[in-house]
Order: C-alpha cells, then structure tokens, then sequence
C-alpha cells in the first residue's frame, strides 16, 4: 500500500521559483532587431503582392482602355474648310478639335444632318468629316455630279460639306457606303470658346426631292 504525504506550504513561505537566467540588454536589442527584420519582411512580401496585384491589374485595364477608345469614343482635330461655318471658322488661324462617338454609329444608325467622320473613297489611308444630307432611298440633286438627280442605294448615304465649293464630297465621289462610316461628331472639345454640341441639321436648299416625280424630270 502506498502512502500519499500531503505537502502543507505555509502561506507566509515564498514559493521557491525556478532560476532565470539575467537578460542582459544587448540581448534585448538583438531582440528586437529579430522582430523588426521579421515584420519589415512580411511588409515587403505584403508590398510585393500589391504591386503585383497593381501591375497585373495595369496590363488588364489598358486594352480595356484602347478598346474603349476604339469601339466607343476618341477625339480628334479638324483640318482645312470644308465644313466652315460650322467647324474651323478661322481658318488657319485655329483648328477645332471634335468628339467623335463611334457608339452611336456601331449599327449604322445615321440620321439626316449628322455630322459623321468616315473613311475616303479616295483614299483609304485618310478620313474625312461631312454631313449627311441624304439616306438609302432619299432623292438628292447634286451640285456638279455626274447625274444631277441621284436615288441614294441601299446601304449609301450621301454626305457633303458646309463650304460648297471647297468640299471634297459626294459631289466629286457619289454615294458612300455605310460600312465606310467612322463615327458620329457630337461636340467641339477645343478651343474652350467654342465648345459646343454639334447639331444635325440639313440646310433648307440641300434637302432631298420630296416628289419622285420632280426626280424624273
């Protein structure tokens, strides 16, 4: 048989503690040297992964931001007369710089008196800015075509420039194809004293024949 014996300690005894060992005060540095190395690393393996996250995140927004500038919007400068009054009324003296919504245009939506930006007929390399004075279907008399009266074909319209006479349009080339069509010029951007929304109007005498009749004469 065992025999338990209960150890009575006296209330007024000091518990005796294990021995430590002194801590001396360069050890306490190297410490928290240790600790700071620790935490400046997770720092900058927390500052890795953001960059990361930044840079991954850089190359996915910036298509997206050339493809919104292709297929919705951009800006763009008007050069010489060929829509004075309406664009660069100074002349040489300043050149309007316009929005073009490519949007508005995406399903060849067109309407009498846009003024759109398209591809030349001429000369795939450059676009030009007209206004269109006729849809598909509509009859126009032209200024110095080869036709004086024209029915506009499926899938044409027919654009030309405000300064008649200084206009390269569809008086020199025809009809345009839709599929030329580049955007839709909504509003002078620059110079800030001209800024402005575009508006789509026909001058009274450019609007089609409303008599086939008058067409056929």
């Amino acid at each position: 048989m065992f025999t338990f014996r209960a150890l009575v300690i006296s209330q007024s005894t000091p518990l005796a503690t294990p021995f430590r060992k002194p801590v001396l005060a360069s050890e306490t540095r190297m410490r928290r040297f240790a600790f700071e190395r620790v935490r400046l690393v997770m720092a900058q393996g927390l500052g890795r992964r953001y960059f990361k996250a930044f840079v991954s995140g850089f190359f996915v927004a910036v298509p997206v931001t050339v493809t919104f500038l292709d297929q919705v919007a951009c800006i763009a400068r008007v050069e010489g007369a060929s829509m004075q009054p309406s664009l660069n009324p100074e002349g040489k003296l300043g050149s309007d710089i316009v929005l073009l919504n490519r949007w508005s245009i995406r399903n060849y939506s067109v309407h009498r008196g846009d003024i759109v930006s398209l591809v030349s007929p001429k000369n795939p390399e450059q676009k030009i800015i007209k206004r269109v004075i006729a849809l598909e279907g509509d009859i126009i008399k032209t200024m110095g075509y080869r036709n004086k009266y024209v029915r506009i074909p499926g899938g044409h319209v027919w654009v030309e420039g405000d300064h008649h006479g200084h206009s390269f349009d569809s008086n020199s080339f025809g009809p345009v194809s839709l599929g030329l069509l580049h955007a839709h010029a909504t509003h002078i951007l620059w110079p800030p004293s001209r800024w402005q929304k575009l508006i789509s109007l026909v001058p009274p005498d450019r609007s089609p024949v409303e008599k086939e009749e008058t067409y056929l004469k």
